[in-house]
């Protein structure tokens, strides 16, 4: 299976690239839907409501106690992963990063081509004055983070009940519907409405790697099971 991989990534000259948690967890990043995923412990609110913008609006403190806890990871390095596909981007393959993770590793790896869908933790904002603040604006501060105009600075990620950003939703549509190989990994296809952005693929190659079965999976040309850095570490060269 991994040479039948390398072949079509030799073959193609438009690969796209759509990812989600299970591209991270070999950086130590815990994914969301797996049975020891962050949606599967046990907290007094589901993540789902703590990390909805009515809470953000009304619970801002204790959005930051979770979402400093739970949602951040600086020591998080790029794994195989997003190193392989930073180079199969360098070799003029790769034309877009289409990614679901908010934990910007994909460009600390060297990828410069990244639609982020929702958002990501190291850029964040004042609601007020919408200054720029990065990560340390969250990381090294307590309660609350706030602007020096006083304004309440909020990360520039997609909460639940909150729409993605147009332009970021054109340009991964465009990418993917451009393609002629779409790899698909680390992802439940779960998540809408992200999935959907998959009906606009009109290539001639599909391939998926995850862990776990996918309602995907009977589209897919190609599917391996095998962790994401190992395939991708092994097959780009």
């Amino acid at each position: 299976m991994y040479e039948q991989l390398r072949k079509i990534i030799d073959n193609s000259v438009n690969i796209v690239f759509f990812g989600g948690a299970g591209v991270s967890t070999e950086s130590g990043i815990p994914d969301f839907r797996s049975v020891d995923g962050l949606y599967h412990q046990k907290y007094k609110l589901s993540p789902e409501t703590i990390l909805s913008h009515s809470f953000f609006m009304t619970h801002t403190a204790d959005f930051y106690d979770f979402y400093r806890e739970k949602m951040i990871c600086t020591s998080a390095r790029p794994n195989k992963a997003h190193i392989a596909l930073a180079k199969l981007e360098q070799q003029g393959k790769l034309k877009a990063v289409v990614t679901q993770n908010i934990d910007g590793l994909h460009q600390a790896a060297g990828s410069k081509k990244v639609y982020e869908l929702h958002g990501s933790v190291r850029r964040n904002y004042c609601m007020k004055c919408r200054q720029f603040y990065d990560i340390t604006a969250i990381t090294e501060s307590s309660g609350i983070p706030e602007c020096t105009c006083g304004g309440t600075i909020k990360p520039d990620v997609v909460l639940y009940e909150e729409g993605l950003d147009d332009d970021v939703v054109t340009g991964a549509v465009n990418a993917i519907h451009q393609a002629d190989v779409l790899i698909i990994g680390g992802t439940s296809l779960n998540v809408y409405p992200a999935a959907g952005f998959l009906q606009y693929f009109r290539g001639s190659k599909i391939v998926l790697l995850n862990k776990s079965e996918t309602a995907f999976d009977n589209n897919a040309d190609l599917v391996i099971r095998d962790p994401i850095g190992k395939v991708l570490g092994e097959v780009v060269m």
